[in-house]
């Protein structure tokens, strides 16, 4: 014998006994309940949620499926206790053993109020909730914004305070106030009114108002949720927030721009009441009125004392009014001298001054004298001027190329109408116009035998070639 032990148990493989392990795990607990805290949760791009529960002395790790994940009544976080109900299996292929999630339940309301602390801990620290962000409540706004589900007694209640105290027009956006679906449709509502604003096709919202009956802290758990939350400290319409009852306090309230303790206290806000605010007015007026009459006795009677204080005003005026009807008089005695005079150097001068008539025709005769001259000139004028021309006329016919014609000499023009003044410019062929003393023949250069002597062809007629002349 080599001495090596020889047994007979049975072999595995690593896959039959993983698969026996699961085998075993599984049937030996099934569904189970186990309490701890959610610590490393993850969310893959698939939609399953893996997630760590873990308890001062063990963990044991968790997974969610997609499907599943959409129907939890608690949305899982870090730091959360929870009492998760699910399957107990191993993964193979990492030796570990899991439980499969179907259902998480918040481990009593202590763990809520702790998430609850550190949620509103971190919001603060972004600044979600300071004061500087809060923005005006309008007095009397036209068109009121109401983010509730639309049954119940909340709608009702805050539609009849509203119309009790001053009737506005009310636009309700219905959505669930409580459950996994509820942040979701409450944020959406708030950005959906603010969307409505910033495209101008309706009539403006000047104010929202996001209500909710009184509950339990679960059941106000969505107006606890950073998406709700986000909404109200970003919506840029002003904000009140009426959750549940005076003593109950959710994150929307640090978020809103005012908070209300209930619903009907929101309708109360958001609107005066009109009988108050017209009674306000009226009592305004009357002591503005009555202020007036008081301010116009006392400044009657503050001028009736400065009155007293000054001098008679017919004293006053009595010497100036003395001064003015002695200068009065001294202007109309002053004013009938200067007429006068002024009538008597007129006379003066029409005295010196021939008569209209008289200057007319004087002037008359000098311009008849005149026009004679000027007549007389002008037709002097003219006889040296006709004499002048029927001179230069005579000389100019004396110069004129016909008297050299009646003498006996022709001209010879070319086509153009141009005289011919030597040989050279009448070339042989060319036609050309004789103009003797009593008319004009056609004719046209032709050189003949004989170089120094030239034939000229002439036509009675000037258009066209009849006989020749040598």
């Amino acid at each position: 014998m080599n001495g090596n032990i020889v047994s007979n148990k049975a072999e595995y493989s690593v896959s039959e006994l993983s698969a026996a392990l699961k085998r075993t795990v599984e049937s030996s607990y099934g569904h189970v309940r186990v309490r701890g805290e959610i610590s490393g949760l993850k969310r893959a791009a698939s939609g399953h949620i893996y997630m760590t529960l873990k308890d001062d002395n063990a963990v044991i790790s968790g997974v969610c499926w997609r499907g599943v994940v959409n129907r939890l009544d608690a949305k899982p976080e870090d730091g959360l206790e929870v009492i998760a109900t699910g399957k107990i299996t191993t993964y193979a292929q990492q030796s570990k053993y899991q439980i499969v999630l179907e259902q998480i339940e918040v481990a009593g309301e202590g763990a809520l109020l702790k998430l609850l602390e550190n949620r509103r801990k971190k919001l603060a620290e972004e600044g979600l909730f300071d004061k500087e962000k809060k923005q005006p409540l309008p007095f009397l706004p036209t068109r009121i914004g109401v983010i509730t589900s639309p049954t119940g007694s909340v709608i009702r209640d805050i539609l009849h305070r509203i119309d009790d105290r001053f009737p506005r027009d009310i636009l309700l956006w219905p959505v669930l106030v409580q459950g996994e679906k509820a942040a979701q449709q409450i944020a959406d509502a708030i950005n959906g009114f603010n969307a409505l604003n910033h495209d101008g096709q309706l009539q403006p919202i000047d104010l929202l108002i996001v209500a909710r009956g009184g509950g339990s802290l679960e059941d106000m758990w969505p107006f606890n949720e950073e998406i709700v939350v986000r909404a109200a400290s970003g919506s840029r319409i002003p904000l009140i927030s009426a959750v549940g009852h005076e003593t109950d306090t959710t994150l929307i309230d640090y978020a809103a721009d005012q908070r209300a303790p209930t619903p009907t206290a929101a309708a109360e806000i958001a609107v005066p009441v009109r009988n108050e605010l017209m009674a306000t007015v009226i009592s305004l007026g009357r002591r503005h009125l009555s202020a007036m009459v008081r301010e116009s006795n006392e400044n009657r009677i503050r001028l009736e004392g400065l009155c007293r204080g000054l001098p008679d005003l017919k004293m006053l005026l009595a010497g100036h009014n003395q001064r003015l009807d002695i200068a009065i008089e001294r202007l109309e005695q002053g004013s009938i001298r200067l007429i006068k005079t002024l009538q008597e150097s007129l006379s003066s001068l029409g005295r010196h001054n021939k008569a209209p008539q008289q200057i007319i025709n004087n002037d008359a005769k000098r311009l008849s004298r005149e026009t004679e001259t000027l007549r007389q000139a002008g037709r002097h004028l003219t006889q040296r001027r006709v004499q002048q021309l029927k001179a230069s006329s005579e000389l100019l016919e004396s110069v004129s190329f016909k008297r050299i014609i009646d003498r006996g000499y022709t001209v010879i023009w070319d086509k153009n109408g141009n005289p011919i003044t030597s040989a050279a410019a009448a070339t042989s062929g060319m036609p050309v116009v004789v103009e003797f003393t009593d008319g004009k023949k056609n004719a046209v250069i032709n050189d003949g035998l004989q170089k120094k002597e030239k034939r000229l062809s002439v036509s009675s007629d000037p258009d066209k070639h009849q006989g020749e002349l040598l």
